[in-house]
């Protein structure tokens, strides 16, 4: 087995916690000590009968000795030490998960979080710097503090001033300060209202990923021929512009579920290896709609988690469904590079590209994307173009060299990269001159 030469390592520490000699241990299964020392140092490797006889006399499974360390906890621990600019023995690294599981867990556990928390910079650095909620009330902010300032500096000016004059310019400090301290406690509610209460402030765009989020972007209820797409609207409980944007992801939703039917579409889908180019073929339809069934998988049914985003001509995202590993910005700045947008430049032509984000521990995507138009030409009229990209785990790991992607340019390491469009904060790095 893969970790046979770490039973020793296991062994000498089950020996130590009971405080046993190694020559009392090794006299109890008739062995000598120096056999002994020679598999707890993983010099010799071990099976059948000995290894049994020691877990007896250690008190422990079999499979406590022959079982090793969590495959996901050492993947932790190696991109944690991966991520950090000083020397540290990765080639032990299975050594001390198997001696110490606690302390190797606690390392896993601090990488993850450190992983989350670097994410929730990023998102927060986009919210301050897109979020239209946040400028708007910073801009009620400004606006009556300029206001106070522009009454208060003709009140202490060296014009004399009638009573009736000043007597008008106290009313606008005393209105302005009123705008103040209620656009002041309306910003300070933003900031420290909870996830749900800023969820509820959010575009109606992301009202409706909210909701899809909640069911994991499957609809089981539009997945039968007769399906009513209203009932799913209804259910939802959304209102205003959100009702509407539901609505029309649920009409296509029911449509796409019809041309692709779930059962005969997941058997293709394990067949072709979740390619949307075989997919396409194979049931005689367009990429687009095949792209967004294979983003409609139900979860928890052994499916790779697959991301979904779709854009308009300007590059305006207009859905987003991340998947670990995969987030473009919800409120703008997302890097260019992304085939999602190159393939504004090359409408009808499907792409396959492997890319990689930046980070300790760069994360390798495949992308498939593919421009269309949204609705039928019409004579002399522009063609209105929407583009739509899925992102799966890069399992074949292909020898090309992958596309570097960014996140946003403001929290992005790639200071030599020529779509920069502005200066990356704390790193001096600058924007391209275009």
């Amino acid at each position: 087995m893969p970790t046979q030469r770490l039973v020793g390592s296991r062994i000498r520490e089950k020996r130590l916690d009971l405080g046993l000699k190694q020559a009392a241990v090794a006299e109890t299964v008739n062995i000598s000590p120096s056999y002994l020392n020679l598999i707890e140092h993983n010099r010799r490797r071990i099976g059948g009968k000995l290894i049994a006889d020691l877990a007896r006399v250690l008190k422990v499974d079999v499979a406590l000795l022959t079982e090793g360390a969590d495959v996901a906890v050492l993947d932790k621990m190696r991109g944690a030490a991966a991520s950090l600019d000083i020397d540290v023995e990765i080639n032990r690294s299975e050594e001390l998960a198997a001696r110490y599981p606690g302390w190797s867990g606690l390392i896993a556990s601090q990488a993850r979080r450190i992983e989350a928390l670097e994410e929730q910079v990023r998102v927060l650095t986009d919210r301050m710097a897109y979020d239209p909620q946040l400028s708007g009330s910073l801009h009620e902010v400004i606006s009556a503090v300029s206001a106070i300032r522009s009454s208060a500096s003709i009140l202490v000016g060296p014009e004399e001033l009638d009573q009736d004059w000043q007597r008008r310019f106290h009313t606008n400090i005393h209105n302005d300060s009123v705008r103040l301290a209620e656009s002041s406690e309306a910003l300070i509610n933003y900031l420290e209202a909870p996830d749900a209460a800023i969820e509820h402030a959010s575009s109606p765009f992301e009202q409706v990923e909210t909701y899809l989020s909640s069911v994991g972007f499957h609809l089981a209820a539009l997945e039968s021929r007769d399906a009513d797409p209203r009932q799913v609207v209804v259910q939802a409980g959304l209102g205003g512009a959100a009702t509407k944007l539901l609505a029309a992801v649920a009409n296509r939703y029911a449509s796409d579920a019809k041309l692709l039917p779930l059962k005969a579409f997941e058997d293709a889908c394990r067949t072709t290896g979740y390619d949307p180019l075989a997919l396409a073929e194979r049931f005689e339809v367009p990429m687009t709609p095949v792209m967004r069934r294979l983003a409609q998988l139900p979860p928890g049914a052994d499916h790779p988690p697959i991301g979904l985003a779709t854009c308009d001509a300007a590059g305006a995202l207009t859905f987003i469904k991340p998947v670990p590993g995969f987030s473009i910005p919800r409120f703008g700045g997302a890097c260019p590079l992304w085939p999602l947008f190159g393939a504004l430049s090359r409408p009808f032509q499907p792409i396959r590209l492997d890319v990689v984000l930046p980070g300790a521990n760069p994360t390798r995507l495949l992308c498939y994307a593919m421009a269309e138009a949204k609705v039928p030409a019409k004579l002399n009229a522009s063609l209105v173009l929407q583009s739509t990209m899925i992102v799966l785990p890069d399992t074949a790991q292909s020898e090309g060299i992958p596309l570097s992607v960014g996140v946003s340019c403001r929290i992005c390491p790639h200071a030599d990269c020529t779509s920069r469009r502005e200066p990356a904060m704390m790193t001096g790095q600058s924007a391209s001159v275009l």
